[in-house]
């Protein structure tokens, strides 16, 4: 089997792919650049990760000109970053472009890192949403690409302690692109609620 994954320099990704690096998977990781404020930190981390994991080197999309023309609290500065935080067809657009990159790559599937979906803020995090759009995309292609969630049944603090025994650090997940984590976006949401 081989796959896309689509990886963002932050933690769910990052693990997505060593499991996958273990699992002896042959995989082609995509680097999503969509106009998101952290791009540079995330980007840093994901190549400092991959290469430190000695996986492969990740191919970069870039495609700037969607965060700038549909502003969210990922993309625009002036918005908030946890209330405005939904930027609409983002997990769409990066499936998609996933999958005409598996099918560039003959590779069999597209590997995205979503989480429990009972933890889910958005409406393209869902089992439901990813079967959907596993069919339309193989419909679109004329070809079947699998959509794999491999960490679906995962919580966040399940994901935690996954890193913590296999010593994964490094990696950035803060929305803001700051130095140090803002603690306010959904990201940085996620672990603050885990301390509680």
């Amino acid at each position: 089997m081989s796959i896309v994954t689509l990886v963002s320099g932050g933690l769910d990704s990052t693990i997505m792919a060593i499991l996958a690096h273990e699992e002896k998977i042959v995989q082609f990781p995509l680097f999503i650049d969509y106009g998101q404020l952290n791009r540079d930190k995330e980007l840093n981390a994901c190549l400092n990760n991959f290469q430190r994991y000695g996986l492969p080197t990740p191919k970069i999309m870039r495609l700037g000109g969607y965060g700038a023309l549909l502003s969210s609290g990922l993309t625009d500065p002036n918005k908030r970053v946890f209330e405005d935080a939904f930027l609409p067809c983002r997990n769409l657009l990066f499936l998609t472009i996933g999958a005409a990159y598996a099918y560039q790559c003959n590779a069999n599937a597209v590997a995205i890192g979503l989480l429990d979906e009972a933890f889910s803020l958005f409406p393209d995090q869902t089992v439901d949403f990813i079967r959907d759009t596993e069919d339309l995309i193989s419909k679109g292609l004329g070809h079947s690409i699998r959509i794999i969630t491999p960490l679906m049944s995962f919580s966040k603090a399940e994901i935690v302690r996954i890193a913590k025994l296999k010593g994964i650090d490094g990696t950035y997940s803060c929305h803001l692109g700051t130095e140090e984590p803002c603690g306010v976006c959904v990201a940085c949401r996620e672990y603050i609620d885990l301390e509680v």
